[in-house]
């Protein structure tokens, strides 16, 4: 019975600890993504793209690429400012535990198995405007689908700083049914890289 309760504080102890950690790192992201309209061009942009894959003339489908174009844009500059702004966050904030689940002060505990989040959004930022250039040359629907994956693994890491790699992994798969890897496969090279790079600790 001792040990039961023993297991319970420890649990509950780990949970709020968690918790607490989880709600300061929500709200540093949050504070500095609410000066921008991010997440509210992401949408605009996800389902301009399956608007004009859905359109049965050639004409029809080429205005909509026109008119996502400027969107892109806006997308590409706002997140590099974004970038650039949470660059000033302290080491201390910035630093995301590559361990596959939450624990309490991991990134103080175990910093050699820890990424910045500061280099992660610089890495996002690079690889979205790399893609909104096309300097693949890529089609568009091609260029649509690695946008896309940009955006959607931008979307993993924040959910991987707020709360755990397993949390955000799951979360993918729930709201948009592509696994973590898929993802890394599917966006450019140079993030592709960079990325693995980073959160592998190489």
């Amino acid at each position: 019975m001792d040990l039961l309760l023993m297991a319970i504080f420890i649990a509950s102890g780990t949970y709020m600890l968690n918790a607490k950690e989880q709600r300061k790192r929500i709200a540093i992201l949050g504070m500095h993504l609410s000066q921008y309209q991010i997440e509210k061009l992401m949408e605009a942009l996800t389902e301009g793209y399956l608007r004009a894959l859905g359109e049965n003339t050639p004409e029809r489908r080429d205005q909509v690429w026109a008119l996502l174009s400027t969107t892109e844009q806006q997308l590409s500059q706002q997140f590099n400012r974004f970038a650039a702004d949470f660059a000033k966050v302290s080491d201390e904030d910035a630093r995301v535990s590559r361990l596959p689940i939450a624990l309490p002060f991991a990134d103080k505990l175990f910093p050699a198995a820890t990424f910045d989040m500061r280099k992660a959004l610089a890495i996002h930022a690079k690889g979205i405007t790399h893609v909104m250039q096309n300097t693949g040359h890529l089609s568009a629907k091609d260029r649509a689908y690695m946008m896309t994956a940009e955006l959607f693994l931008m979307q993993h890491t924040c959910h991987w700083y707020c709360k755990s790699k397993t949390i955000a992994s799951a979360r993918m798969m729930a709201r948009h049914q592509t696994p973590h890897e898929q993802l890394v496969n599917s966006v450019s090279e140079p993030t592709r890289k960079a990325y693995l790079a980073l959160i592998q600790g190489h």
